[in-house]
């Protein structure tokens, strides 16, 4: 369980929020936190429109992660889309003392290294990317939470490789702007 809202939700909600939440927004969140609070590992289903704010809620909660000792990753279907979050949180997040990067397929060898070192050694915070996460080669010390969006464009056994990805299974949010 996620069991403490610390400083860097705190700080991020008080002081580098670029906007007021939705009373939706705000609704989501407090159930995700009770979930995540919880001692059963979250399995919760985020849809909205294009642009409802779910990427907003989906760093919140990894910043949730954070100040309970984990990392975060965020899996999406294609390389635009992972780089479109990647450039959005880094951006919205850019007060913070994170450590963000991108996985994808075109990633170079170099860079690679370097992300695979710092999942292994717990210094990466956050990793947003494509199916390239799947990788045996991507081991984290501490996943805490998984977030997959346009969830319908994986398969399951893509989403369940995953939760393997840590010795117990991450809380898993599913991101979706099409109606199931």
């Amino acid at each position: 369980p996620f069991e403490k809202v610390g400083n860097n939700f705190t700080d991020f909600y008080n002081n580098h929020l670029p906007f007021d939440l939705t009373n939706a927004q705000k609704r989501v969140l407090k159930e995700i936190r009770n979930d995540l609070g919880s001692n059963a590992q979250m399995n919760r289903l985020l849809q909205g429109d294009v642009g409802s704010g779910k990427t907003i809620v989906a760093l919140m909660c990894m910043l949730l992660a954070k100040d309970n000792g984990f990392q975060s990753c965020m899996m999406a279907p294609t390389e635009i889309l992972a780089n479109q979050h990647f450039i959005g949180i880094t951006e919205i997040a850019s007060e913070l003392n994170l450590n963000i990067r991108l996985l994808t397929g075109s990633t170079k060898t170099k860079d690679r290294t370097i992300i695979h070192e710092e999942l292994e050694n717990g210094t990466l915070d956050i990793l947003i990317g494509t199916h390239a996460l799947l990788e045996d080669k991507v081991m984290f010390q501490n996943l805490g939470l998984a977030i997959i969006d346009e969830q319908h464009r994986f398969g399951v056994e893509q989403r369940s490789k995953l939760w393997k990805k840590n010795e117990i299974p991450p809380h898993v949010l599913v991101m979706t702007a099409t109606p199931i």
